[in-house]
């Protein structure tokens, strides 16, 4: 085997390229208790959580995403965590804090939304802007829990523990104009007007319907009484004497009875009938 053979061909490196995007962990859904929307950024999903706040995954209507940081109930109760919270988000650069709530809002959870991080295209420039605005809303929640501070001299006794950890509903928060509908999608809105339209349709149907059934029904004989507001009937009562000038026979005079009982009209016998008409007047 000469010199030649034993040595091997080197191949000339190829130009680099683009490295694959890492892998983005993906956001939990919203719960219950989560606000749709703090300040201007709409809540997509949760990213994680701990007892000093949530991180969500965020956008606003400009098309701008973020990673927002927000603090928990129990946290946001406490002046000393609200300051550590303030105090961590102003250690940050001023260009990668998109927007935050007034720390003056003492009713309301304190938040931070983080970025810029651009539309997600599959490279890895977007992701690690991703991955880097989630890391700064860990250390902004893990300066609020204290849970990175490097510990002096040896262990003894019991760990230490914030009173309000327990308390890790996400905190209050305040939202105006109401989210609902901005918020929807055009699916959301599709939905919509088709519950609509079918509720109209279902509608006039029942009309058309009750129509032809009563269209054609007589008028009911005799007419239903309907009673006066001081639940009174009238009733309306033809006389069968005509009255005196008119053709028919003459009427007969009544000579009211000196003892007041009632005078008979001649032909009949007796005290009135009580279902006499006349009695109810």
């Amino acid at each position: 085997m000469t010199a030649t053979e034993s040595q091997t061909e080197v191949q000339p490196a190829e130009p680099p390229v683009d490295a694959p995007a890492s892998l983005i962990p993906a956001a939990l859904p919203l719960q219950p208790e989560d606000p749709p929307r703090v300040g201007e950024f709409w809540l997509r999903g949760r990213l994680g959580a701990n007892a000093a706040g949530y991180l969500y995954t965020a956008s606003d209507e400009r098309g701008r995403n973020a990673v927002v940081a927000m603090m928990t109930e129990g946290s946001a109760d406490d002046a000393a965590a609200r300051d550590r919270f303030v105090f961590a988000v102003d250690a940050l650069p001023e260009d990668v804090v998109l927007a935050h709530n007034d720390e003056d809002d003492d009713d309301l959870a304190l938040w931070a939304a983080f970025g810029p991080i651009r539309e997600d295209d599959g490279s890895s420039a977007a992701s690690d802007e991703r991955l880097l605005a989630e890391r700064r809303g860990e250390d902004v929640l893990s300066a609020v829990l204290m849970d990175r501070i490097p510990q002096h001299g040896r262990l003894r006794g019991p760990d230490f523990r914030h009173y309000w950890e327990n308390r890790r509903r996400p905190g209050l928060f305040r939202i105006w104009p109401l989210p609902w509908p901005t918020a929807l999608r055009p699916a959301s809105w599709a939905a919509i007007w088709y519950a609509l339209a079918t509720m109209l349709l279902l509608m006039a149907l029942a009309l058309l319907l009750a129509w032809f059934l009563f269209k054609d029904s007589p008028p009911l004989d005799p007419p239903p009484v309907i009673p006066t507001p001081s639940r009174t009937v009238t009733t309306t009562i033809t006389p069968t004497t005509p009255p005196p000038g008119t053709d028919g026979p003459p009427s007969t005079p009544v000579t009211p009875d000196p003892s007041g009982s009632i005078p008979l009209t001649p032909g009949t016998s007796g005290p009135p009938s009580p279902t006499d008409p006349g009695d109810k007047f």
